[in-house]
């Protein structure tokens, strides 16, 4: 069997939800939740200048009722995300995820502008896909 060489950016989300550095925990918690989504990238510019879980919310979310007013999404936010080039060998960005244990990466064109995010989720899927598509050929 030949080695497999596949793009990032053939699993990568394209164009995700966003938010920027003033959004409030409240906003963020519902853009999660109606969009069904456990990362998000935050954007300035748009650039991305950091991403956050929804663990990260969760634990923003446990604050007081006061001191949830004062936070956004600047104050824990995860800065300097790791990045990928869109044509980056998917088992490269995996192998690099799973060493840093990341849930996500920002993927960017080859000019560097954004271009989506790939997450834990669509390495799960890109694995079912690759091995669906292997045990066909067989």
């Amino acid at each position: 069997m030949l080695p497999i060489t596949v793009p990032v950016d053939e699993f990568t989300t394209p164009d995700p939800i966003t938010a920027n550095e003033d959004t409030t925990i409240d906003e963020l918690r519902e853009l999660m939740e109606t969009h069904g989504i456990r990362h998000l990238p935050i954007v300035r510019d748009e650039n991305v200048v950091g991403v956050l879980s929804d663990r990260d919310v969760r634990l923003a979310w446990g604050l007081t009722d006061a001191e949830k007013r004062q936070v956004r999404a600047a104050d824990i936010m995860a800065t300097d995300p790791l990045t990928v080039r869109a044509t980056a060998p998917l088992d490269e960005v995996a192998y690099a995820m799973s060493e840093k244990k990341l849930g996500s990466v920002i993927v960017t064109e080859e000019d560097g502008k954004f271009l989506g995010i790939f997450t834990a989720t669509d390495a799960l899927n890109a694995l079912i896909e690759i091995v669906r598509r292997d045990v066909t050929t067989a």
